[in-house]
């Protein structure tokens, strides 16, 4: 079962974090994985950890996913190397902190043109392969933040990862006919790179806040794709899937005492 043997991806913002988790899960499950960042370096370096999980195929296409023709050309290059394309994991997102009382344009022009925009001119420009596919699974990352949580300096990233459920929705209805499938991932909290970033003193305080009583891995959200992306997920579409260790069912912390 999940057999995603020489199945062909795309994984965007795949060079580190949740990204990469994700890519290494269908590598180690010997798919044909493509990723796209804006640093090539750090694709180099992403991709050979890649080979040495096992991917079939490695491609990388380096690029800024937040207008329309950079989004589309980097897809269509992913496509041609690939030589198809049957799942989308559309990943690319930043989380830049601001209040709203520091927050200004330019960091609300930018985090809706990475996270939203990044998201449906990605999806746009797939969907010529997906089609083809004949089992085409486009794959999300959300959050549980804005959708379900909040948190102080977020409420514009927050916003964001709402919007792609309010999108994935209409998405999933027009995309049926096609047999594509749309879905969503909504991590917790992941021990990656940017959440290290926010200290020790946030990590610890975070994972008392967790009934599983650990931060989740970019590998735990790996797994969740490659079930969705598997042809036993097919009858699933236009649903949001949670992966946090329970984070956000504690009512209050004394919920955790």
């Amino acid at each position: 079962m999940f057999d995603l043997s020489d199945v062909r991806v795309l994984v965007t913002g795949g060079s580190k974090g949740i990204g990469l988790g994700i890519a290494t899960v269908f590598a180690r499950a010997g798919a044909k994985v493509a990723i796209t960042a804006r640093s090539v370096a750090d694709l180099h370096t992403a991709a050979d950890g890649l080979r040495e999980a096992g991917a079939s195929e490695v491609v990388t296409v380096s690029g800024d996913i937040s207008t329309r023709a950079t989004a589309t050309s980097i897809v269509q290059d992913a496509v041609a190397a690939l030589g198809g394309l049957d799942v989308l994991c559309a990943n690319a997102g930043i989380f830049p902190e601001a209040t709203l009382k520091e927050m200004t344009e330019e960091n609300v022009d930018q985090i809706l043109g990475v996270n939203v925009k990044g998201t449906v001119f990605t999806v746009q420009a797939a969907l010529p392969a997906l089609e083809k596919s004949g089992r085409g699974r486009v794959i999300l990352t959300s959050s549980i933040t804005g959708p379900i949580t909040g948190y102080p300096g977020w409420s514009h990233y927050g916003a964001t990862k709402a919007a792609q459920l309010g999108f994935l929705r209409t998405a999933a209805i027009e995309l049926a006919p096609a047999r594509i499938t749309v879905n969503a991932i909504l991590p917790g909290n992941v021990l990656t790179e940017g959440l290290a970033d926010m200290g020790q003193d946030y990590l610890d305080g975070m994972t008392k806040t967790i009934p599983l009583g650990a931060l989740g891995t970019p590998e735990d959200i790996g797994y969740a794709a490659a079930f969705l992306a598997s042809r036993e997920a097919g009858y699933i579409t236009g649903q949001s899937l949670v992966v946090d260790g329970g984070q956000i069912l504690p009512e209050s912390p004394e919920a955790m005492a």
